[in-house]
């Protein structure tokens, strides 16, 4: 990522449409599994510029929300934000103790990771620090074939299936509690601007993460509004949505070995 996409990225995430939408979609996946009231030790596995440090402390209670990302200029703009706890560190090497965290999240970061196998050591660093019976919320781009200028803009390693990146969590230990793609309504014209503009060269060869034009302002709340439907569907507990732009997947670190 460029300096300029950190800039759009610390100014945007409070109340862009994707990040309010999307947090609204975590919010209903995350909230039968980790309720209102207990005291949690929190950790953002790659926190960019920190938005969601902010948000995640509705899990945390009276305990912290702990933030590492490997980019200083990331972590540079995390502290603008008041009263954040970060770490300069690597997703695939946590500097944490074992069983450290009751709640892991990791938005949108694993597919940024160079290297081979990179996701799936960083995905074992977010179990081994995880307590028993401690949730993990995993989020990434899904579909190869939606690959874009974005991609190119922040240098995505990889996009995803959901199998795929179901079988990456349970082969490092964990328990998939839910699985499913998010992002739905907005796959057609994602794919369209995606797949169609740049066929004719029509589309932006830059990062999505920017704002919108003063006479598309009108958009933001509009497409705010079509996540946010989403996430009230997804708070149905078998709800399920297909073919989307998102891959998520919710698991839990078993308890006992007998779970396992």
């Amino acid at each position: 990522m460029q300096t300029e996409d950190y800039v759009n990225l610390y100014a945007l995430e409070e109340n862009f449409w994707w990040f309010t939408g999307m947090r609204e979609i975590a919010a209903a996946l995350l909230d039968p599994f980790c309720p209102a009231g207990p005291d949690r030790l929190v950790l953002d596995a790659g926190c960019g510029t920190g938005g969601n440090l902010v948000w995640l402390k509705r899990y945390a209670g009276n305990r912290r929300v702990v933030g590492i990302d490997l980019v200083s200029e990331a972590l540079e703009f995390c502290r603008q934000r008041p009263g954040q706890y970060l770490a300069q560190s690597s997703a695939t090497d946590l500097s944490f103790a074992d069983e450290t965290f009751e709640l892991v999240t990791s938005f949108d970061v694993l597919e940024q990771l160079p290297g081979e196998k990179s996701d799936e050591r960083a995905v074992c660093e977010m179990y081994r620090v995880l307590r028993p019976g401690g949730v993990c919320f995993v989020r990434v781009p899904a579909y190869e074939w939606m690959r874009s200028g974005h991609d190119t803009a922040i240098s995505t390693q990889r996009r995803y299936t959901l199998t795929r990146l179901r079988q990456k969590m349970e082969q490092a230990g964990f328990k998939i509690l839910r699985a499913t793609y998010a992002n739905t309504l907005l796959l057609p014209l994602a794919a369209f601007r995606r797949l169609v503009l740049k066929r004719i060269g029509l589309s932006d060869p830059g990062s999505d993460v920017k704002p919108l034009s003063p006479r598309l302002q009108w958009m933001n709340r509009t497409l705010a509004g079509v996540l946010q439907s989403e996430a009230h569907l997804l708070r149905q507990p078998q709800a399920k949505l297909p073919a989307r732009l998102s891959a998520i997947c919710v698991a839990r670190k078993a308890r006992m070995k007998a779970e396992e």
